[in-house]
């Protein structure tokens, strides 16, 4: 087997045919209707007002008004981004006397926002470091 370079973070090996490369990936592969789901939720997050909702609610649970204001857009909207993001697992709701409040649905959801605006500001700062 031959290494890849160390400077890959990952530190993957390279087997050493292409029909062990094969047999490999094969035998990781998932069920096509987990594929499909993945990309419904990369779908439902490509959104960047549906990022910023998701954001602001790493950090606390809120209802449609309250992101509405935060986000800067009419309540229907959230709502409908809501319905969208709900439909996917990605939030969850529960009834608080009159209102509703949205929260994430698990940590997965929050671990994947977190690390991706991580990875999207570590970019930022390193382009402009130059």
């Amino acid at each position: 087997m031959t290494e890849l370079s160390p400077s890959n973070a990952n530190r993957h090996t390279v087997l050493a045919s292409p029909a062990e490369r094969i047999a490999e990936g094969r035998r990781r592969a998932r069920a096509p209707s987990e594929y499909a789901h993945a990309a419904e939720i990369y779908r439902a997050l490509g959104d960047p007002t549906r990022v910023k909702i998701i954001d602001e609610l790493l950090h606390q649970e809120l209802c449609t008004s309250d992101l509405a204001e935060i986000v800067g857009i009419s309540e229907p909207a959230v709502s409908q981004h809501l319905r969208l993001l709900r439909a996917q697992r990605v939030v969850t709701s529960h009834r608080h006397g009159q209102r509703v409040f949205y929260a994430l649905d698990d940590d997965h959801v929050r671990d994947l926002l977190s690390l991706t605006l991580a990875h999207v500001r570590d970019h930022a700062e390193a382009r402009a470091a130059g």
